[in-house]
Order: C-alpha cells, then sequence, then structure tokens
C-alpha cells in the first residue's frame, strides 16, 4: 500500500529536483521495512514542502483488476491510490492558492477509491482540460475523472495519462529505477506519440483555416519529406497544428556524407601519445599557477566534463566502423538539425514543375502555407546552460564553449568565443588606460597651461560672434583647460602606441586561439565552397531569361535537375551590386547631411546664446552645447541605423548572393561601411576639422553665414572626450534596452495574444503550452543573420576604442564593462527568448576579422593625426626647441595671436560693455601681430610646427606599421604547436585507414578466394594491387 508523502521524509537530492512540483515513482514502499526507512534517510534532505507521490517502480506492471477500496486497486491502466492519501492530494492540488498550471502534473483523486478510470483520453478532451486550468476553473471537463469505488474524481491529466504509458516507462520498469519529472519530461516532450523517437524539426500552421491551396503544398510538401526519409507525425490538438519530424539515423548518415560533416572516430593506435605530449606542453609553471589564481572563474566540471579528445575524419558510410557513435559529438543535435534544415530547404511543394522558385520551407512560410518552421529547445540542456552559463551573477566564469557548440552549432559557439575572447583582451589595455587617465589626474596641478590659464585675469579674448558678443577673459576656461589636461599629457602619445600594438597582438592571437578551437571542432579544413547554394539564389536564376535555360537540365524521361550554373558579372551581376551601393552611398550622404545639420545647430546656438548674453556663457559654450549636440547626434544615428538596417538586407536580397557565406558577407560589408560614416563622423570632424579652417577676426571663413566653430585655447580633445562618451555609452545603452526588453516585450505579448486570443488574426491560432514545441512556437523567430548583427555592435564598438580611445583612455574600461554583461544578455536573449537556431558550421568568424584589421591600420593613420594636429605636443616641443623654455613657463602667450580691434571685418556693438576701449584682443592662432609689416600673416614658428606635424605622422605611422608587420609575422595564424599535431594526426588517419582498407580487401579477397580459388601468384597480385589502390583512396580521402 502506498500514499502519498512528503518530500522533506523521502528527498531525492537538489541536482534530480526540478523547479516545479514533481511526480516521483520510487523503489521504495512506505510499508518496508525500518532498514529500508534508515537506508532512505541517508538521502540529501531538501527544506522545499512539495508534495510528492511515490510509487514502486515494480507495481507499474501491476494486475489487470479493478479499483479497489480504500485499500488500493489496480493498475492496467490503473493507479492504486490509498483512499485518503487520495483525498488528501486532492485537496491540496485545489487549495487556494494553489498554481492551476502545475496541478496537471499531480493526480487528482477523490471519493473513497483509487484507480484511474477509463476517462476520455483523446488529444482533444486533454486541451479541453488544459484550457480549463488556464482559464482558472476549479474542476475538470465532465468525462476526465479518476475513479474509484467510491465514485468519479478528479482526472486523468496528460502527466498521468503518458506517465502510465507502457511504452514511456518500459525502461524504468525493467531497472526499478526512480523517474523524477524532467525524466519524465524527456521522454514525452520532446518525442513522438512511441515515446521513442525523438523530435528534431516541427512546421506549424493554422490547421482551421488553412487554405485548400495551402493545404495542398502542405500534401506535396510533406510527402517529399517522406521520400527522403524522414518521420512525421501530425499533432492536431489544437487550432495551431504541428508536424513533428525526426530523421532515422540512415537519413543522417546520407546527408552527413553529402555535406562532407567531420565526426570523432574510435580511438586509434598512437593517437594517446600525441594528446598526452600536447597536454603536457601546456602544463608548464607557469599554467599551473595561473590555473591556481583562476581557479574561481573555471567551469563546473560536474555540469561541463572535459571531453577527451578525438580525432575527427569525414563521414563516409564505407567507414562507418571506424566512428565513435556514442561520442557527444558523433552527430549531436545541432549537425541533426543542420541536415534537416538542408532537406527542407530543398524540398519541392508543386507537383510537375519542379522549378526552383517552388522548393524550400523558407518560401513556404514567407507565402504563409506554414506559420513557422523551428527546431526544440532541450529543457535539460538549456537549463544547465541557464544556470552556468546565461546568468548575469556567472559573469566572473568562462563560458563552455564545447556544450554552447554542441547546443547552437559552431557559428554560434565561434561568436561567443570571440566576444569572449575580444573582452579578455580587454583588460590589460583597460588597466593601463586606468593608469594613464591617473597619471593626468595625479600631475593636475603642475600642468603649466592650464596653471597660466586660470591664473591670468589680463589677458581679453576677441568676441565669439560678429556684432551682440562681448569680449571676454581667459580665466574664464580655466575649469575646461584642467579637464583638457586629463587626456592631453605626457602618457597621451604612449597610450596610443599601445592600443596600436594591442590592436595587432589581439587580432593575430584571435586567430591562433580560433584556430585551436577549430580544430578541437573538427572543422579544420572546411571552407565555404563546400557549402551548397542557396534556394533564394537558384529561384533566382531560375527567373533571369538569360539563365533559365542553364538552371536545368531535363533527362529523357522528362526529369529535370537543378544546376548551379556560373553567373557572369558584367551581364547579370553588376546592376544589382550598383543599384545596392548606389543606394548605400546615398544613405552615407544623408548621414553626412544629418551631421552638417548638426554642426549647423552648433555654429546656432553659439552664436545665439552669444547675442542674448549669459553670466553662464562659456559654461554653455564649453559644456551644456558639446552635451545636446552629442545627444541629438546619437537619436539622428540610432534613427539611421534602424532605417538602413532593415534597407540592408532587401538590397543584399536583390544581389546574386550564391551561398549563405557571401550574403552574409555582402551584408555585413554594407552594414558596416554605413555604420562606420553613421557613428564616427562626427567624431572625426571634432577630431580633424573643427578650429582648423576658422580664420581670424579680420577674415573669417563662414559657412552659410555663421562663422566656423572654434576650440578652447586648450584645443578640441576634451569636446572629442565628450562625444565619444556620449554616442559610445548611449550606443551600448540603447542596444542593451534594445536587446533584451523588446524581445521579452515581444515574446510576452505573443504568448498573451495567442493564449487569450487578444486579436481577431490571433483568435485562430489560441494556443496553450503543454509540451516542448507548443511552449517553443511562443518564442521570438531566430534568423539565419542575426549574428551579424550582434557582431556589429561589437565590432563598431571597437572602432570607438581604436580610432578615438586616445581621447579617453577610459573608453577600455566603458568596453568591458560592458562587454562582461553582453556575453550573458546574449546568452540570455537566445535562450529564454528565441526559438533554437539551426546550427550552421564555420572556421572563423568571417568577414568580420577583416574589417577589424582594415579599421586597425586605419586606427594608426587616425591616431597620428589626432596627436599631431589635436594635441598640444607638437607645438610644445617646436616651442621648447625653439625658445629655449622647457619648463614651457611663457607657451600659453606663444600659442595665443594679437589682434587690433580696428581691424574688424564687422564692428561689435557692445554698448554698456565694460570693454569698450580694449584696443587689443587675443585670439588661438600662430599669426603676425598688427605692428608685423606682414600683418596677420602666418609666421615662420607655423610652418615648423606644421613641418613637425607632418613629419611626426610620417615616423609614427611607419614605426607602428612596422611593429605591426613584425608582430604578424612573429605570431603565426596556427601555432606551430597544432600544426605539428595536425600533420602526426592525418599521418596516423591515413595509416589507420589504409590497415582498414587493407583488411576490408583481404576479406573481399579471401572471400572470392573461396568461391573460385585462384594460383598463388594471382592471389599475390590481387593483393598488392588491393593494398595499392586502398592507399591511395584513403591519401586522397584524407
Amino acid at each position: 500500500m502506498y500514499s502519498a508523502v512528503r518530500t522533506h521524509d523521502y528527498d531525492y537530492p537538489e541536482s534530480e529536483m526540478d523547479e516545479r512540483e514533481s511526480l516521483y515513482f520510487d523503489t521504495i514502499s512506505l510499508a518496508e521495512s525500518e532498514a529500508a526507512a534508515a537506508a532512505a534517510a541517508h538521502r540529501k534532505s531538501i527544506s522545499q514542502s512539495r508534495n510528492t507521490i511515490y510509487h514502486s517502480a515494480v507495481d507499474l506492471a501491476g494486475d489487470e483488476g479493478g479499483g479497489g477500496g480504500g485499500g488500493g486497486g489496480g493498475l492496467g491502466g490503473r493507479l492504486r491510490l490509498g483512499g485518503g492519501a487520495n483525498a488528501e492530494h486532492a485537496a491540496l492540488a485545489w487549495q487556494p492558492g494553489y498554481r492551476q498550471s502545475t496541478a496537471l502534473e499531480h493526480l487528482n483523486g477523490g471519493g473513497g477509491g483509487g484507480g484511474v478510470g477509463s476517462g476520455d483520453h483523446t488529444d482533444a478532451a486533454i486541451a479541453a482540460q488544459m484550457i480549463a486550468l488556464q482559464n482558472g476553473r476549479n474542476h475538470l471537463p465532465t468525462g476526465i475523472g479518476v475513479t474509484g469505488d467510491g465514485g468519479q474524481g478528479g482526472g486523468d491529466d496528460e502527466v498521468s495519462r503518458r506517465l502510465l504509458r507502457t511504452s514511456s516507462n518500459i525502461s524504468n520498469k525493467d531497472k526499478k529505477l526512480p523517474i523524477t519529472y524532467s525524466q519524465w519530461k524527456s521522454r514525452t516532450y520532446r518525442r513522438f506519440d512511441d515515446g521513442k523517437r525523438s523530435v528534431d524539426f516541427v512546421l506549424a500552421y493554422n490547421g482551421e483555416t488553412q487554405l485548400e491551396e495551402h493545404r495542398r503544398k502542405c500534401e506535396i510538401f510533406e510527402a517529399n519529406l517522406q521520400r527522403e526519409g524522414l518521420q512525421l507525425e501530425h499533432n492536431k490538438v489544437q487550432r495551431v497544428h504541428f508536424i513533428k519530424i525526426h530523421a532515422p539515423t540512415e537519413v543522417l548518415y546520407r546527408y552527413a556524407e553529402i555535406l562532407k560533416i567531420k565526426v570523432p572516430l574510435k580511438p586509434i593506435p598512437g593517437q594517446d601519445q600525441i594528446f598526452a605530449e600536447s597536454a603536457h606542453e601546456f602544463k608548464t609553471c607557469l599554467s599551473r599557477m595561473c590555473k591556481s589564481l583562476f581557479s574561481s572563474v573555471q567551469l563546473n566540471t560536474a555540469l561541463f566534463p572535459e571531453r577527451e579528445p578525438r580525432i575527427h575524419l569525414e563521414f563516409s558510410r564505407n567507414y562507418l566502423e571506424l566512428y565513435d557513435t556514442e561520442h557527444p559529438n558523433f552527430l549531436d543535435a545541432s549537425t541533426r538539425y543542420s541536415i534537416i534544415n538542408f532537406i527542407l530547404q530543398r524540398q519541392h511543394f508543386v507537383e510537375g514543375e519542379e522549378t526552383a522558385d517552388n522548393l524550400g520551407i523558407e518560401k513556404l512560410v514567407q507565402d504563409g502555407v506554414y506559420t513557422c518552421a523551428y527546431t526544440l529547445h532541450d529543457k535539460d540542456d538549456r537549463n544547465r546552460l541557464l544556470k552556468e552559463w546565461a546568468n548575469i551573477s556567472k559573469w566572473k566564469n568562462l563560458q563552455p564553449l564545447d556544450q554552447i557548440k554542441d547546443y547552437f552549432g559552431a557559428k554560434v559557439a565561434l561568436y561567443f568565443a570571440w566576444l569572449g575572447f575580444y573582452t579578455q583582451m580587454l583588460i590589460p589595455i583597460s588597466i593601463f588606460g586606468v593608469l594613464c587617465f591617473l597619471y593626468g589626474f595625479i600631475t593636475w596641478s603642475s600642468d603649466p597651461i592650464s596653471r597660466d590659464i586660470c591664473n591670468d585675469n589680463g589677458t581679453i579674448m576677441c568676441p565669439q560672434c560678429d556684432r551682440s558678443c562681448d569680449y571676454w577673459r581667459l580665466n574664464e576656461t580655466c575649469t575646461s583647460s584642467k579637464f583638457n589636461y586629463l587626456i592631453d599629457n605626457n602618457m597621451t602619445v604612449v597610450f596610443a602606441f599601445s592600443m596600436a600594438i594591442w590592436a595587432v597582438v589581439y587580432l593575430e592571437f584571435w586567430k591562433r586561439y580560433s584556430a585551436g578551437l577549430v580544430h578541437r571542432w573538427g572543422l579544420t579544413g572546411f571552407t565555404h565552397h563546400v557549402e551548397h547554394p542557396r534556394p533564394q539564389y537558384l529561384a533566382k536564376i531560375s527567373r533571369s531569361k538569360r539563365l533559365a535555360g542553364k538552371a536545368y537540365e531535363q533527362d529523357q524521361a522528362g526529369k529535370r535537375t537543378v544546376l548551379d550554373p556560373d553567373v557572369p558579372f558584367w551581364s547579370i551581376k553588376f546592376l544589382p551590386n550598383f543599384t545596392s551601393y548606389s543606394i548605400m552611398i546615398l544613405f552615407i550622404c544623408i548621414s553626412v547631411i544629418a551631421i552638417a545639420g548638426i554642426i549647423i545647430y552648433r555654429m546656432a546656438q553659439r552664436a545665439s546664446h552669444s547675442i542674448l548674453g549669459s553670466e553662464n556663457s562659456m559654461t554653455f559654450k564649453v559644456m551644456i552645447l558639446p552635451m545636446t549636440a552629442g545627444i541629438i547626434d546619437l537619436i539622428v544615428i540610432s534613427l539611421l541605423d534602424m532605417v538602413y538596417s532593415s534597407l540592408a538586407v532587401k538590397l543584399t536580397n536583390y544581389e546574386y548572393c550564391r551561398t549563405q557565406t557571401e550574403y552574409d558577407e555582402s551584408l555585413t560589408i554594407k552594414n558596416y561601411v554605413f555604420q562606420f560614416v553613421n557613428y564616427y563622423s562626427s567624431l572625426f570632424y571634432i577630431a580633424f576639422l573643427k578650429g582648423k579652417f576658422v580664420g581670424y577676426p579680420a577674415k573669417y571663413n563662414r559657412v552659410l553665414g555663421f562663422r566656423q566653430e572654434e576650440c578652447n585655447p586648450g584645443g578640441c580633445l576634451m569636446e572629442l572626450c565628450m562625444q565619444l562618451v556620449i554616442i559610445m555609452a548611449g550606443k551600448q545603452a540603447v542596444n542593451a534596452i534594445v536587446e533584451m526588453l523588446i524581445p521579452y516585450l515581444m515574446r510576452t505579448f505573443k504568448e498573451l495574444s495567442y493564449r487569450h486570443g487578444w486579436y481577431k488574426s490571433h483568435q485562430d491560432q489560441r494556443l496553450v503550452p503543454y509540451n516542448q514545441f507548443t511552449e517553443d512556437y511562443n518564442l521570438l523567430p531566430a534568423q539565419n543573420n542575426s549574428l551579424y548583427v550582434e557582431y556589429l555592435e561589437m565590432v563598431v564598438q571597437f572602432g570607438f576604442i581604436t580610432l578615438f580611445s586616445l581621447a579617453f583612455p577610459l573608453a577600455p574600461l566603458l568596453a568591458l564593462l560592458n562587454n562582461v554583461i553582453e556575453v550573458r544578455l546574449d546568452a540570455i536573449k537566445m535562450l529564454r527568448f528565441l526559438r533554437r537556431p539551426v546550427g550552421m558550421r564555420a572556421r572563423d568568424i568571417g568577414v568580420w576579422h577583416n574589417i577589424m584589421t582594415v579599421v586597425t591600420r586605419i586606427a594608426v593613420a587616425s591616431s597620428a593625426m589626432i596627436i599631431a594636429f589635436s594635441t598640444n605636443l607638437i607645438p610644445k616641443i617646436v616651442y621648447a626647441a625653439s625658445m629655449g623654455d622647457p619648463e614651457l613657463n611663457n607657451y600659453l602667450n606663444f600659442t595665443l595671436a594679437v589682434f587690433n580691434t580696428k581691424d574688424f571685418q564687422v564692428q561689435p556693438l557692445l554698448g554698456g560693455s565694460q570693454h569698450v576701449n580694449e584696443t587689443v584682443c587675443r585670439y588661438t592662432e600662430f599669426r603676425n601681430s598688427p605692428d608685423d609689416p606682414h600683418p596677420y600673416k602666418r609666421p615662420m614658428i607655423y610652418w615648423k610646427i606644421l613641418t613637425g606635424r607632418l613629419a611626426f605622422i610620417v615616423i609614427y605611422q611607419n614605426i607602428i606599421t612596422m611593429l605591426q608587420g613584425i608582430l604578424r609575422w612573429a605570431v603565426p595564424d596556427v601555432s606551430g604547436r597544432l600544426l605539428k599535431r595536425i600533420k602526426r594526426e592525418n599521418f596516423l588517419l591515413r595509416e589507420h585507414i589504409i590497415e582498414y582498407e587493407k583488411r576490408h580487401a583481404m576479406k573481399l579477397v579471401q572471400t572470392e578466394l573461396n568461391g573460385h580459388p585462384k594460383s598463388d601468384g594471382e592471389l599475390r597480385q590481387r593483393n598488392n594491387e588491393t593494398v595499392i589502390r586502398s592507399r591511395d583512396d584513403a591519401t586522397s580521402f584524407v
């Protein structure tokens, strides 16, 4: 006799417990001896007040008898429960505050007896029961119940109905092991109705409002899938119907060979020595010390055990005996999903006319035949990753890259590997940036320029607008000059030099690191040339009049075969590419015009504020105006980004991109070029143009009637710093909100609207999630090119810190803090809010590495020009050398030119100003005084400074470029250790296949010999020919 008990009496370890109330079948009988109870007491006690029903696993095979009285009943589709316990559990299940959605996970008994009756177990009845619970009803629909000899009671639900199936619990009956809720769910939540075949892919459609044309397409498409060997099962419980797809082993083997997928081999002779030597080389004293220091960031080996290394080989059914089919990486889930997706993308849905325009699941989803097609999340792996990886509290821990690759595929895993590596590489340069900033803060008081500006009460500066502006005193810029020194000091050049070296080191070591990862995952040698053409590409060819005849080949039986013809560039590809990039240039011009509009806004605001007058006028011009302009710039940038990002996808669709890799690269380049101009234009303006072509008071250079903006006496580097912080930090904040808040709101809205049918369009698709594919249906779709958005965000950030970080040494620190959170936020988004993406193979991060390499080279020239033209380094050096004043005591006066107020181009209307009688004023320029024979012309010192600036740019750029070249040469893309290992593995692999082929050939020869005896000479000749042929075949295969 068994009864309901409390889990704190008989508990499983916490690792066995689920986050929900659970249903357990235990091998321990509550009526057994005290010894059994004492043994059970050794289990770890858990303090949760969950209620659990225990039953003996042996009793699952109980008698066929009917329900009993208060003492029990039988099981043959019936479950024995003590009457008192049954009533107790029923009261528990429906008590106030009990979550009705989890009541389905309990048996709800009633009356005086205890057997599961023969109520309505159809899918429709189960769905009706679940909808009733969702709608808050406190009773079950008629006809679904638990009966005993006392009458009808609570109800038999989906959980109990499936759990009592013989096919679902046969292994438990044999092994007499306890079944947890998670274990039960793994058998039923993601499987066919037989409880054995796994659901590898799901198609969804509206079953009750499906058009006849769509129904016909579905039938043809599904029939073609079945002809390919896929197994289908329909689920029509609710209005949204689902088609569960399972790929048998034979199909996986066939397409793994077609797609040239590498899989791990069984251990082969000699591999242990290679692996042992590689492991020994890494176990140096330094590595052991680092491992002990960073033990707190290591992965939980209990959840993510370290895997035994294996040698990988392209799959071939001829060598099936050589592969380790039990290895986790052997045709793992992401590989299975990619194979099924490959099949789905290439099946026709129209009979007779099988063209490239009527094939593929994407076309069916686009036409509304299916609402979506997706793979399923795995609850166990997903929860493990959510707990240990997609968790902000685990920010300092390493990432389980092998498990990420198994779950999402190599392409997604490489993104997270790159993001983690990039974040770790930011640590040293962030520390150095903090030290440089602290240097400026500590030596603040010793700066002669800011000290002279703050102590100068007599220097009168020229008005900043033509008529209504008054003269102003130089010491009004005291605060801004001090802040300017924080970033324009002796460490500026050192930091810029360090950033240039860091960028190359980061890129080179990433290539080495990724090469090791790719080899570990069996993707060495994979290239996009192995990829098959995109169905959309083939469809474009079939619609082209010039290529339609080359797109197909028809045999004598009338069967048409889709071909992959060569598409000429000038006659076919040129026009789409020209149109696409022309529109991109148009948007770049729009972005530049927007930046110019903001610059004019700043000029107008500066002039209007000067006209109106204010005692805080200088504070407004130096601090407030740049900040407001930066915020407006950020808003404009974000709006243009949103518009162009969606347009870039349409432009790329217009082009002839043969493979998915080519498509992604084309989309990436167009987007990044636009983002480069969009995000960096205002920063380049401040760094290279602002204040450089202003003119002088007697002859100002104007734009649309406005005087150009001037830099403060200390330079424009402070304003560049403010603009960089606003755009960089603002962009990161906006992206964080967009990436997390919007998906959460969209998923919640979609789930509620489907569940409650809020809108007419959703009423026909009302959905109650009760298994994995219905749960995942409410998630947001995962796009094939969704990763490029994540890459784009990070590469734009990389541009900020390499191109302009010398204006703000703390920029790498901001990037580091953002990225630490970004890794976890991206993981949370992919696991919680998005459907599981189809795994894709990749050997690197693609065109993004080339983009970062180009940015690194541009950054060298950018840093050189910023140092030369936007800092005071070169003028200070020239002044100290020319004037013999290394202490720079009179440097401030050296940088200010004198102007006679009688020579104003437009005389100011000063009115009651206290500076009415001023005869001279100063302005920041290198020009002759009004008393010079050549007044206001450029003096010789100006040309010396200009020569020094140009010489610095040439010398700096050449030195950095030479050092970067040396680093690229000294750090090969693949380490010598890994190259040696690859060569040795290939040799072992080749020899292993030769031996296998030799044994196989000998068996064939022996079989033939047994059937047709031959002479010894003929037999030796046949053996030699077979061995030579097998050696050649093995060499070409490897």
